[in-house]
């Protein structure tokens, strides 16, 4: 489901979970395990975020929220919010390596991190959840406030396009393009670079950084995502997810 490697002090975390690592329950919960866990490493001093083959993540896995009804989509919103929020809160240095597809909650993992280096290639960024016909909890819309220019925020948001590295780096969705050969050793490099400051430094600055996304999260968060719940199990949003899984699963075939 997901892979753990530690070099250096460094923790490589890759998603290893079907073809395009999409998010469930079950990688969720591996997830957010696995960064309590090295957050109470004290031998880990920084992290890189990456996925398996040809896909970073390609987002939520939208089969398992039509089969699993309201009971899921339950269990299921509560669970991605937290994970975000662990991902983000990480006072760790934190490198995405974007090895391809890096679709809606992908893109969102991604704009957890600290920094973002996405291979070269036919990978593609970006986050279509009005596409999708789902509205984002707000604690996800705020970090990606937090990690994009505010000039491209709503061309991202509402027109959901997906976008290659040089175009997804000219919107601020990522900070580097590489050659994929490259983008491993890269993360790892930016990675003990961000790592070699003081750790207490770089833990307060970080803190500083985040605190308004994460008091303004915080303070909304609990009657804003009542509404995204509703709305994630309204039976308009279902017709519409279940459109679009059709509409993917044509493409599969083809």
């Amino acid at each position: 489901m997901l892979h753990r490697e530690d070099r250096s002090g460094t923790a490589i975390v890759r998603l290893d979970h079907g073809k395009v690592h999409a998010l469930d329950i079950e990688l969720l919960r591996a997830l957010k395990n696995t960064l309590a866990e090295i957050e109470d490493d004290a031998d880990v001093r920084a992290v890189v975020l990456t996925g398996t083959g040809t896909a970073f993540s390609a987002g939520v896995d939208l089969f398992r929220i039509v089969d699993g009804g309201p009971d899921y989509v339950d269990e299921f919103v509560p669970l991605l919010v937290e994970t975000f929020l662990s991902l983000f809160r990480l006072p760790l240095p934190v490198v995405a390596a974007i090895n391809g597809h890096a679709i809606a909650g992908g893109c969102m993992l991604a704009a957890c991190c600290d920094l973002r280096i996405m291979a070269e290639g036919p990978g593609s960024i970006g986050v279509p959840e009005l596409r999708v016909g789902v509205p984002f909890p707000l604690a996800a819309m705020e970090i990606l406030r937090f990690a994009t220019p505010e000039a491209h925020l709503q061309e991202l948001v509402y027109l959901g396009r997906s976008y290659h590295p040089q175009e997804a780096q000219h919107r601020g969705l990522v900070d580097e393009v590489v050659d994929s050969s490259k983008l491993l050793d890269r993360a790892l490099e930016i990675a003990a670079r961000l790592a070699s400051e003081p750790s207490a430094r770089f833990r307060i600055t970080k803190r500083q950084l985040r605190a308004p996304t994460l008091e303004r999260i915080e303070r909304d968060s609990a009657a804003a995502d009542r509404a995204v719940l509703g709305a994630w199990k309204d039976a308009a949003t279902i017709t519409a997810i279940t459109q679009y899984v059709e509409e993917l699963k044509k493409r599969r075939d083809a």
